[in-house]
């Protein structure tokens, strides 16, 4: 029976998450010494995920190693590493994607960028499959503003559809949905009624977060379809180009607020 292996990798918020898929292998599992963490059919997936702050890169390869320890395999059984590619933290996302890069270079497989949304979508599916079909993804970005993606489940393929990619908006601007939809992510929490689409949904999922376990799950179905790039093509996607407001910006955004 094939054996598939693969390497995820999340660091792009406060949390150092890390995972280890195995799919397709029946006498590797048997071997195993350690209970994986999840399970579903032919895939098992050992993960991290470990309140870090900003010192993900320090625990990153340290998680990683342990994985492999308690699966019983070793980084050359490796088919390819994913990894969040974001909206996120700027320092994070460049933390996952180097780290990507040289484990992909180093072992000479592809990588597989999985954007943050769509493991938040992912992981509401996890912990719901009953959830409508379309999902809203949508996170807090601070400064006032939410990324956010729109996102649908094909159960004929197993897959997702993008609807609309990753963008950035306030939270009050974001379009809603025209089917019915669960809204997932932080964003319900963090702007409460500020965020329209929180009346709408059909579902809410605050904890459907970014994680490795998604990312790992995102990543196995894209190796398999053939939805990879060359280590060399690996990049974050920021979906925003600065980090913080002038204090011109705050101002007027707190006076746009006020007029709302």
């Amino acid at each position: 029976m094939t054996r598939t292996v693969l390497l995820a990798l999340e660091t792009s918020t406060e949390f150092c998450s890390v995972a280890l898929l195995l799919a397709d292998s029946i006498s590797a599992i048997a071997r195993s010494a350690a209970a994986p963490q999840y399970a579903s059919g032919d895939t098992r997936v050992w993960f991290r995920h470990e309140a870090t702050s900003a010192v993900s890169s320090t625990r990153l390869l340290p998680a990683v190693r342990e994985l492999f320890d308690e699966a019983s395999l070793a980084l050359a059984d490796c088919a390819a590493i994913a990894f969040g590619a974001g909206p996120g933290s700027f320092t994070g996302l460049r933390t996952a994607t180097g780290v990507a890069q040289g484990f992909a270079f180093g072992l000479n497989v592809p990588v597989v960028p999985v954007s943050t949304l769509l493991a938040c979508a992912e992981s509401a599916r996890l912990h719901d499959a009953s959830i409508p079909p379309r999902v809203l993804a949508v996170l807090d970005a601070r400064m006032d503003e939410v990324y956010w993606a729109d996102y649908a489940f094909d159960a004929t393929t197993g897959d997702w559809r993008t609807l609309h990619s990753a963008a950035l908006d306030a939270p009050h601007a974001l379009p809603l949905p025209d089917a019915p939809f669960a809204l997932a992510g932080n964003a319900a929490a963090a702007f409460g009624d500020r965020l329209p689409a929180l009346a709408t949904a059909a579902r809410v999922d605050r904890d459907a977060l970014q994680h490795a376990l998604p990312v790992a799950l995102i990543g196995l179905r894209a190796l398999r379809a053939g939805r990879t790039v060359a280590p060399e093509h690996a990049a974050p996607e920021y979906a925003r180009d600065k980090v913080a407001q002038t204090t011109a910006e705050r101002m007027q955004a707190r006076e746009e607020e006020a007029l709302r």
